[in-house]
């Protein structure tokens, strides 16, 4: 069970299962519907709460308080507490997450092929009931 551009030939039943565990852990600290796009708000430079917030349309500051334990727990990102007055916290990726680019960059390639993919489909089952409509 190797994803790569390659075929390969079949992988014991341990191979596979130890293959399986390593993407569920993958899925598991990058999954779900805001962390990638957290990390990518980080990049552009937001660093407080609020401009997390407002960088990221629809998500909620309890989803975001939470994710963002998460991605600190992951070694992701660093949350750093000034006590100044008023008190700031800030939050700035670590070297660690730079490890998700070529990630990132896969799952750009994909999904721009895998919504090309879906336009085309939609045109092609399409075509024939628009043409019966006219007959």
């Amino acid at each position: 069970m190797e994803y790569s551009n390659q075929h390969s030939e079949h992988h014991s039943g341990a191979e596979c299962n130890s293959k399986l565990g390593a993407i569920g852990d993958a899925l598991y600290v990058i999954g779900g519907k805001w962390r990638l796009r957290i990390i990518i708000a980080l990049k552009e430079g937001g660093t407080r709460f609020n401009e997390l917030q407002r960088m990221i349309p629809g998500i909620s500051p309890r989803v975001l308080s939470n994710e963002l334990k998460e991605l600190e727990i992951n070694g992701f990102l660093t949350r750093n507490v000034f006590t100044d007055i008023p008190v700031v916290v800030e939050y700035r990726l670590t070297s660690y997450s730079s490890t998700l680019d070529p990630v990132m960059g896969a799952l750009v390639e994909w999904g721009e092929m895998h919504r090309a993919k879906i336009r085309q489909d939609d045109r092609v089952n399409a075509e024939p009931i628009a043409h019966e409509a006219i007959v």
